[in-house]
């Protein structure tokens, strides 16, 4: 990159500059546009706007994500220098930097000022509408794109209907769809998209059979549904006959990766693991590519695996803070805070953090009652790496605090707080009274967080537990007709797993599933060897009416001892048993476990909402810190 000597014109020397500018763009190269900004500012060039150097160092800006930049050389270009292009690289920009609002304030200051609006500023104002759901300004969008006649335009109408689509008004989209004239894959896909997420996978698989044609993103929408449904036969079947008899390819940095997401939310590691192998095999690039890299270890980490994510972490060439969060985020949810904060060392050595880091970091050390070491991270995030901390690391902060007993320090630190404490926040601090019998603490707590979300259950479960547990039945059962009396039920705990690439899913107390009755005499002899190893049930929290008896049955009757018979039952002696459940796992279902995975000699893991808990010779790995 050189600087001519002596520049025969200003046109010349502009023309060079524009050219430099726009290899820097092309680069990402935000340091040498700096550079020639500086270098254009001194030689004067951009006094000049007729040679059109600032419209290219704001569109270098803007390539480079630098937002507040691109804002402040757009505005200091003449109006009547800027056209549509200007105008909507610039709305595209801070919609990317997660400024939408600025995005659309730059639309109708386009309208204001009598900048012709065309198809690919109406494509940018509705894809900013779809990131920040302002459904509102969208329908005014598309109705000027109508009077203004822009309508003709696919992508214009593509991208109006994917906007109702993915706000949920399927009505709208469906109109948009019926009303073209020309449609296009991208019309057909768009319209499954939404198909499939509000109405449904069998109304999805009808309208992708109507299809005249696919493209890899409507295989890849099915094929991810099936999987999150649970349905991995089918899921499987899709990918072979997209791939072999279709022709197509599962790419790295998409499909692959939205595939993987649905893995990792569903929990069937088969499905990813078979993902891994094809992209090695496949894809020459998968073994290069940060995005894959990155979908990967997370679906590894989250589906029980953090010895296959660390090692696909520790085979990456390139890794970016995303990538080393999501590595220690992993670490975290299976309770490795001493591997974690050795690998926050390596990556503040190559990468800046950022909260989201820290927070993953914090959520390791609470989990593995890393106390001084949590503490002294929060302490020096503004001196050490120039973070101010955010509502997340002051909520993890408080539950590291808090699961240590060291309340009143937890009450200090959200009394500091610069901004208000959310829900996250007081529950953090609610959980910690209820497991240290903090009663008035917590009792103060629940006003609050009832005036924030009424609806929510688990807080008053938590609070009327405590008291079951401290013997106070009468205060516990008042928390419970608080609920019943403003209608709101309790979230049932659901457990699910995957046998033979088939998922089962089990509620407290199942009754449909078609194997349930073996289930249930399989649950009789399991827990009686329990008993007969010196298993009590703790019925201590069990606020139902009813005899002691009773009571024991709909303990013994929780969704994760179900799933655990059935997984007995269903699989060879030795093999490991998996299970996903959407609440926390109580007490003595972490006792009955233990106590299984020794009697029966299986690894059993269990990830519940808040980490996993891997049971293997009568121990848990949170080593009953949880």
């Amino acid at each position: 990159m050189r600087w001519p000597i002596s520049p025969t014109t200003a046109s010349a020397l502009a023309r060079h500059c524009r050219a430099l500018i726009r290899s820097c763009a092309q680069r990402s190269d935000i340091a040498g546009g700096h550079k020639l900004h500086a270098a254009a500012a001194t030689s004067g060039l951009l006094t000049l706007p007729q040679l059109f150097v600032g419209n290219v160092l704001m569109q270098m800006y803007a390539a480079c994500k630098d937002a507040t930049s691109a804002r402040k050389v757009f505005d200091e270009i003449p109006l009547s220098f800027k056209d549509a292009v200007d105008w909507t690289t610039l709305m595209d920009c801070c919609s990317h930097c997660g400024a939408a609002l600025d995005a659309l304030t730059l639309f109708v200051s386009m309208r204001r000022e009598g900048v012709p609006i065309d198809h690919v500023a109406m494509v940018s104002l509705f894809g900013t509408c779809t990131k920040v759901g302002n459904i509102l300004f969208g329908i005014q969008g598309h109705a000027c794109m109508a009077k203004m006649g822009l309508d003709f335009s696919v992508k214009s109408r593509n991208a109006a209907m994917d906007m109702y689509a993915k706000c949920g008004l399927m009505d709208n989209a469906k109109m948009v769809f019926d009303e073209m004239p020309e449609r296009n894959v991208v019309s057909w896909t768009v319209l499954l998209w939404g198909v499939v997420k509000w109405e449904g996978l069998e109304k999805g698989m009808k309208l992708f059979d109507e299809m005249p044609e696919r493209n890899t993103i409507a295989w890849t929408i099915m094929i991810a549904r099936h999987v999150e449904n649970g349905l991995i036969r089918e899921a499987f079947d899709l990918v072979a006959e997209m791939v072999f008899s279709c022709g197509f390819c599962l790419d790295s940095s998409s499909s692959l990766c939205s595939i993987l997401s649905s893995c990792t939310q569903s929990g069937d590691v088969a499905m990813g693991r078979w993902l891994h192998v094809y992209a090695l095999k496949a894809t020459p690039d998968a073994s290069t590519d940060v995005k894959f890299g990155t979908a990967l270890l997370d679906m590894y980490a989250k589906c029980g695996q953090i010895d296959a994510a660390v090692r696909v972490f520790e085979s990456m060439e390139t890794k970016n803070v995303v990538t080393w969060n999501a590595m220690l985020g992993g670490l975290a949810m299976h309770g490795k805070g001493a591997k974690a904060l050795d690998m926050f060392d390596q990556m503040v050595e190559e990468i800046k953090p950022n909260d989201v880091t820290i927070t993953a970091v914090l959520a390791a050390c609470s989990h593995s009652g890393l106390v001084y070491e949590g503490r002294r991270l929060f302490d020096m995030l503004e001196n050490a790496f120039e973070l101010r901390p955010s509502m997340d690391n002051y909520a993890c902060v408080v539950d590291l605090l808090g699961r240590a007993g060291r309340l009143q320090e937890a009450e200090a630190v959200i009394r500091g707080m610069p901004m208000r404490p959310n829900e996250v926040v007081l529950g953090s601090l609610l959980g910690a009274c209820s497991v240290h019998r903090a009663h008035d603490v917590a009792e103060r707590l629940l006003k609050d967080l009832t005036r924030m979300h009424p609806h929510n259950t688990e807080h008053h479960v938590l609070l009327s537990n405590m008291y079951a547990l401290s013997g106070k039945m009468a205060k516990a059962d008042s928390f419970r007709k608080d609920l019943r009396n403003r209608g709101i039920r309790k979230v049932p705990g659901i457990s699910t797993m995957y046998v033979n690439g088939k998922m089962h899913q089990f509620a407290a107390g199942e009754r449909s599933h078609p194997r349930i009755n073996e289930v249930y005499l399989k649950l009789d002899e399991v827990i009686g060897r329990l008993k007969m190893a010196g298993y009590v049930p703790d019925t201590s929290s069990q606020i139902i009416s009813g005899n002691e008896e009773e009571k024991e049955r709909a303990l013994l009757c929780h969704s994760e001892k179900l799933a655990v018979c059935f997984g007995l039952m269903s699989t060879k002696a030795g093999t490991p048993i998996c299970i996903f459940k959407n609440l926390r796992i109580c007490r003595d279902c972490h006792s009955a476990m233990k106590m299984v995975s020794k009697i029966y000699d299986r690894e059993i893991t269990i990830r519940d909402r808040n980490r996993f808990h891997k049971f293997k010779n009568g121990d848990c790995s949170c080593s009953d810190y949880w």
